[in-house]
């Protein structure tokens, strides 16, 4: 049998999507050349849109593509929550009015395919390569050999893993598999030729159970989810059954329920939601030695609070920096390069996961939370829920949000 010869690289990154995209892309900038291992055929755009807060739009600006992604995407006006109980409005929030400590509160719904293909474009030519699936994970002294489905081999200085919520990365340190948050979800996308009529408002309904919700992307695109926790274990959305299944949404706009009622069946994405228990992040590994792990690998959020793609885009500018302030260095002594390079790596890594450890459980513990309570079936949590915590709700995740990452400068 031939023996393969790995191929040496100074940074992998396992998955193509927001947080390993915004990664290369921010080492890009900083001058550090990575190569990125997508399985898929091209880039994926699953889950049509981003909730993209605040804390979101810091990163982009830090990235560099804020304002071309701002140019094709409306800005949201307010939050606004209604009643699928009794068909009232419960709540408006308008986003100018929050009070917050990083500027005026900025949210957009973001079409991902757009947000990929301009991280993508920004990077040089080859950095990603795409049917690329990761197999196997190697040690090999002060490098990590990474074994791929067609059989090649690449020798790495440091293994980034933001391969999604079924992590390779994140199960060869250690994690479990995300667990089942016990709620269903469907998303979908509209594209009306005249334009929707709809206000640019984050509108959500809460019911029994059910929660629904429209964000327009732009004057003629509107983005919606449905998510919901069974009522036996057996309860599925599947395609066929969503006219069935629709009156349970309860009292929502006639606007709202056409998005749903008339979208084509094979249009729908149909999700079992999915969670980190966030004492997992305490007690584990986020990193180790020149192996670490951002976006879902690191942190599957419920959607509750709008931010699982936010924050992979956080961890992009966190890790990156903390990447270069070590690897820009120069090594101590001669014939010690590889160990001294090898321990600065292990350090920024530490310091990026240290950094990014407690801003993850509590995203985490925040969106169940919220998701707990918007979803309630309970006579009295729905009472508490819409005359008394919604409006604490809506201020809660926009305090989530209230979060800047930072520049790309070293110290």
């Amino acid at each position: 049998k031939a023996i393969v010869e790995a191929v040496p690289e100074d940074i992998v990154i396992v998955g193509a999507g927001v947080a390993g995209l915004a990664t290369s892309l921010v080492l890009h900038r900083l001058g550090i050349r990575s190569l990125e291992l997508e399985s898929s055929e091209n880039l994926r755009s699953a889950g049509y849109c981003l909730t993209t807060f605040t804390n979101a739009w810091k990163a982009l600006d830090a990235l560099g593509v804020g304002d071309s992604i701002r140019q094709q995407h409306e800005r949201l006006r307010r939050y606004v929550t209604n009643s699928a109980i009794s068909g009232l409005q419960t709540s408006e929030l308008p986003f100018e009015k929050a009070k917050t400590k990083h500027g005026e509160h900025e949210v957009r719904c973001v079409k991902r395919k757009f947000l990929l293909e301009a991280l993508a474009k920004e990077l040089p030519t080859g950095t990603i390569r795409f049917s690329s699936k990761v197999v196997c994970i190697e040690e090999s002294g002060f490098f990590k050999l990474v074994h791929l489905a067609d059989g090649t081999i690449l020798k790495t200085k440091v293994l980034i893993g933001c391969d999604g919520v079924n992590s390779v990365v994140a199960n060869w340190l250690g994690f479990k598999k995300a667990a089942f948050a016990g709620r269903l979800a469907i998303r979908g996308y509209a594209e009306f030729e005249g334009g929707h009529g709809f206000e640019p408002n984050f509108m959500q309904f809460f019911g029994k159970g059910v929660r629904s919700g429209a964000l327009p992307v732009n004057d003629n695109s509107v983005y919606w989810s449905v998510t919901w926790t069974p009522s036996s274990k057996g309860e599925n959305f599947t395609p066929t059954e969503r006219l069935v299944y629709s009156c349970k949404l309860g009292k929502v706009t006639e606007q709202a329920r056409a998005l749903i009622e008339n979208y084509e069946l094979d249009g729908f994405i149909s999700l079992p939601l999915r969670f980190r228990h966030p004492w997992e992040l305490l007690w584990g590994n986020i990193s180790k030695g020149n192996v670490c792990i951002a976006g879902d690998a690191l942190h599957p959020v419920t959607p509750d609070i709008g931010q699982g793609g936010c924050c992979a885009l956080e961890d992009a500018v966190v890790l990156a920096r903390c990447l270069g302030e070590v690897l820009l260095r120069k090594p101590k002594e001669k014939g010690e390069e590889e160990k001294d390079e090898y321990k600065r790596i292990e350090m920024g890594l530490k310091k990026y996961a240290k950094e990014r450890a407690w801003r993850s459980m509590k995203l985490i513990s925040v969106s169940y939370l919220v998701g707990f309570i918007q979803e309630s079936r309970g006579n009295m949590m729905t009472f508490l829920r819409d005359n008394a915590l919604v409006g604490f709700l809506s201020g809660f995740a926009l305090k989530m949000a209230d979060f800047d990452c930072g520049k790309l400068t070293i110290s």
